[in-house]
Parts: structure tokens; C-alpha cells; sequence
């Protein structure tokens, strides 16, 4: 579930699917200090550089410039790229890549283009750059710097893949992820495989090409097309995979890259997972911490442990399953223990919505309205007032059962990893383990596997961690940093999702110093 999520914007599996670990939080700050998650498992391969000289075959679409036209947005402007379908077989076809920008601004010399990303897989570039990035981002960077953005293929206004219609959503978000008895469990897998089957049958062929590397290779010709000689990037969440890709294939067109809540590439579906449930259970802890300080806290009062709060929120998820929270939805939806599990999950991203999670949580456990939780099951989801999804989970599962091999290969063996899952959260374990299923029934064959990028020959890199940071757990950023060759690791000492336009001057400062004037800051630089 990678996922560059705050209830401010508009940040994995096809409804949690995704990536994970414990929060590593009094460490020192070291990229090698730490002991790498990726140590649980054998070394994994270093992604290979690819030739510097452009293929024959490539060159018609290096060669592009855009047609740049009015967007409908005050301030920015839209393109169409081409790609190829697949780089092993250009003649196969081409993808239309949709790129927006927004002029740099002024004063001061043009540093060229910043690509923006905001992670996912499956979130729109270009609603972030043209809702935030492009108004949002400190304005030195974006005096310098066309603010720029891409939808990766697959995405939004680039091909989106699509699965299901808004109805088939709605029932598939409220299918129960905990299955009880065997009943239950065959109910879940057909609900991943009727997923499955409607992604297949939209675009087959797309499908088979929506991975990581192909979206980082699609940069480099966005780059080109720009007329820059250096891809320079910010990246969030599963941007920063994004990021770390294009840099180990590219490592000598690689600029100024900024690696906000960072992903370890090396690690497979299964540690993914279980080291993001672990991040979920960190941030959940001080969450619980601080509610229970609060007098609105539903979940106990001063002296309430994290680990009881947990348990009371578990008993509630359980009441919901055996009878749903009214929630007074058009559609007539109730709040399922799914639906109200993704609404906490969702406030988990952003410190700044505990405040509205704990009213939500009163409401559905005092008052038996499940309206609050259910409207943070759906920002969670993209679903809007009509009922319809954007195509962020559908992408979502598509990029992410093609990068790795899937974490389960039958039901037996997730009730045989349970154990682990639970250990890692006793709150969201049990419902992690079960939607890491997802992608044993994914109809494309994963292309990808897990691969340390080293980037050799890369100027400074700059990845960013955040120690209770949920969805991307701390040690990834110091695993990343530990592989990348010119890697600076850059520490928020907080809570949420990424750090970077968050409220730490600190960590913003060292940011745009680098962005700007081309210094990074020091390697194991820590604020708070």
C-alpha cells in the first residue's frame, strides 16, 4: 500500500496491500548503523545501470518536444508524450503520457524542471502539482524551477487502468478482510478475484506493462522532452521507489533528487507487508497515546495504556463486524469493520487528523453514527459524493502485483504467517495479513523482484525518513540510504507520512537549500 496519503491533498494492495516496518525511532541516524530489514532475507541483486547511449529505436520518442497547451488550471499548462507500450519491443505500440507544468516564477537564474511525485502507486502527479506542488512548494523553488509533473502510465490522465465501477467498489470495500470461518475466506477470494478479472479485462495488454522500471524509464523521456540534461525530482512515499529506480538505471542523468518517506526496494511482498503493519502498530501507539490525554478520547481515559486502547478499538472493529454502524450514506452503506479499519488506518497518515479521527471514533463507538469514519474510508479510497472511484486502487494493485512476486500463494499460508502479523500489530494484523492475498490471484505474472539500487556515479541523493512515520516505517530510509552510493539520510524526529512541507523548518530549510543552491545536508542530519 505505498501510499503518499494526507486528508490535506486531494499514498497499497488493491485495498491495504503494500509495503512495511517498525519504526526504528531512537536510532542514530547512521545509513549503516541500523540493522537492514533486508537482512532477514538473502541479498537481494543491485539493479544494473542501463547504457548510457540511447537505443536506435528510442530515439523518435527522446526526440519529442511538447505541444504544451492549457490546462483549465489558472498558471499551468498540459502535454501528451509517447512512450513505448514495451521498451524490449518499441514496435508493440505506444502510451500516451499526460505531463503538466507550471512556469518558474522568478527571480533568479532557471535551475530547469522539478518533477514532482506523490507516491501511491496510483496517485495523480498532476492533481498533486496543480492542487499543491505548484502553489504549495516554497516559493525560492518554485522562482528556480518549472514545476512539472507526470501521471506514470497506468494513472489518472496516462491510460488509467480500470477494474471495477462504482457500485462493484462499493461492494468490494466493505467485503470482510478478517474471514472467520472458511465461509468467509472463499468470499474473499472472490472478491479479489472478480478485482483481478475487471483489471485484466479493461487492458490486457497495459497491464503487463505498468511496472516501476517501465514508469522510471518513461522519465527519463519526459527529462529529454524538457530539454533537460538532469532529471531533477521530488518524490514522496512510493514516489521515492519511483525515484531510486530512475536513479539506478540512470545514474549519470541523475540531478538533485529528494527521497521523502523512502521504500526499500530489496525487500520482498511478504517483509513489505509485515513491516508496514509494524509501522501502522508505531503510529497507532501514539496516536493512542495522545488521545487518551484528551477528554473527547473514546477508546479510554490518563491511565489507558496503548496496548488497552488497542484492544478497545479491536472490540469495536469486532462489534462492527458482527453488526455494521448505521452511517446515514445515499447509497445506503453501513459502517463494516473493513470500512471502519481503512477510516483509522487513513487518519494514521497525518498527525493533523487525530483530532477528527477521535470525534469519528466517539460518534461511531458512542453515539452508533459511523458517518465520520465512513467519509475517512472514502478520502482513503478517492470516492467521491456520486459514488465514483478515481482509478488510485486500481493502479495501486496494478504496479504492485507486477514489482514482486505476490506475498502468498494460498489462504493456508497467510493463516500460517498470521502469527507474525498479529505480533507486529495486534490492532491491524490480522486484516494486513489477509489483504496481502490480493495479488496470489493477480491475472499478469509479476515482472519485478527485489533489488538493492546502489546508483553509482549519482550526484547527492537526499532521502528523508520520519521516525513514526506509518505507511513507510523509518528503517526503510536508513535501508535506502545504506545502498545508495551518494545518499544523504535526512531524519524527522515526528509523526506522520513524509516530512517534507509538513511543518518542520528544519527539514524543509535543509530541503530547499539543497534544491536551490545544490548543497545537501550533512549525512545523519536530524530534526524535530
Amino acid at each position: 500500500m505505498y501510499t503518499r496519503r494526507t486528508l490535506r491533498r486531494t499514498r497499497t494492495g488493491a485495498t491495504l496491500l503494500a509495503v512495511v516496518l517498525l519504526v526504528s525511532g531512537c536510532s542514530s541516524g547512521s545509513t549503516t548503523s541500523s540493522a537492514s530489514s533486508a537482512a532477514k532475507e538473502e541479498k537481494a541483486a543491485v539493479l544494473a545501470a542501463l547504457p548510457r547511449s540511447t537505443p536506435e529505436a528510442l530515439t523518435p520518442y527522446y526526440e519529442q518536444k511538447p505541444a504544451w497547451r492549457d490546462c483549465g488550471v489558472p498558471g499551468f499548462q498540459c502535454a501528451t508524450l509517447k512512450a513505448p507500450l514495451d521498451y524490449a519491443d518499441p514496435s508493440a505500440g505506444d502510451i500516451r503520457l499526460a505531463v503538466s507544468r507550471k512556469k518558474a516564477t522568478g527571480p533568479g537564474e532557471r535551475l530547469g524542471s522539478l518533477l514532482v511525485n506523490p507516491g501511491g502507486p496510483g496517485a495523480s502527479a498532476i492533481d498533486y502539482l496543480q492542487a499543491y506542488a505548484g502553489i504549495g512548494y516554497p516559493k525560492e523553488v518554485r522562482a528556480r524551477y518549472d514545476m512539472v509533473a507526470v501521471d506514470p502510465r497506468g494513472v489518472a490522465r496516462s491510460e488509467p487502468v480500470e477494474c471495477l465501477d462504482g457500485p462493484e467498489m462499493d461492494a468490494y470495500t466493505q467485503t470482510d478482510f478478517t474471514p472467520d470461518d472458511a465461509k468467509e475466506v472463499d468470499t474473499l477470494v472472490a472478491a479479489y478475484r472478480k478485482f483481478a478479472e475487471g483489471c485484466a479485462a479493461d487492458e490486457p495488454k497495459l497491464l503487463r506493462h505498468v511496472s516501476t522500471i517501465e514508469a522510471a524509464r518513461d522519465m527519463d523521456i519526459v527529462r529529454a522532452a524538457l530539454g533537460d540534461e538532469k532529471l531533477n525530482y521530488v518524490g514522496a512515499s512510493y514516489g521515492t521507489l519511483l525515484g531510486a529506480t530512475y536513479a539506478g538505471l540512470f545514474p549519470d542523468r541523475t540531478g538533485r533528487l529528494v527521497l521523502d518517506g523512502a521504500l526499500d526496494p530489496s525487500l520482498s511482498a511478504r517483509q513489505l507487508n509485515i513491516e508496514q503493519t509494524a509501522g501502522f502498530d508505531t503510529a497507532f501507539t501514539a496516536f493512542a497515546k495522545d488521545c487518551v490525554r484528551q477528554s473527547d478520547c473514546p477508546l479510554g481515559g490518563r491511565n489507558t495504556s496503548p496496548e488497552e486502547a488497542g484492544r478497545n478499538l479491536k472490540e469495536f472493529f469486532g462489534k462492527t463486524d458482527a453488526q455494521p454502524v448505521p452511517a446515514g450514506d445515499a447509497a445506503g452503506r453501513e459502517l463494516t469493520e473493513s470500512l471502519a479499519t481503512i477510516g483509522v488506518i487513513a487518519a494514521m497518515y497525518d498527525e493533523g487528523a487525530w483530532p477528527l479521527l477521535r470525534k469519528a471514533l466517539t460518534a461511531a463507538m458512542k453515539e452508533n453514527n459511523g458517518a465520520g469514519l465512513l467519509a475517512l474510508s472514502d478520502s482513503y479510497y478517492e470516492r467521491d459524493a456520486k459514488g465514483e472511484y478515481a482509478n488510485l486502487m486500481f493502479a495501486n494493485a496494478a504496479v504492485n502485483c507486477l514489482d514482486l512476486p505476490a506475498a502468498f500463494d494460498s489462504p493456508d499460508q497467510v493463516r500460517d504467517a498470521l502469527p507474525d502479523f498479529e505480533k507486529a500489530s495486534p490492532v491491524f494484523g490480522e486484516g494486513f495479513a489477509w489483504a496481502a492475498l490480493n495479488c496470489t490471484y493477480w491475472p499478469v505474472a509479476a515482472t519485478g523482484e527485489p533489488q538493492r539500487v546502489e546508483a553509482k556515479g549519482a550526484a547527492p541523493i537526499v532521502v528523508v525518513g520520519t521516525t513514526r512515520d506509518p505507511a513507510t516505517p523509518y528503517r526503510w530510509a536508513q535501508a535506502l540510504a545504506g545502498q545508495l552510493t551518494s545518499a544523504r539520510l535526512l531524519t524527522y524526529e515526528g509523526d506522520g507520512h513524509t516530512a517534507y512541507g509538513r511543518g518542520s523548518a528544519c527539514i524543509d530549510s535543509a530541503i530547499n537549500t539543497y534544491l536551490v543552491d545544490g548543497t545537501p545536508p550533512a549525512d545523519g542530519k536530524r530534526c524535530s
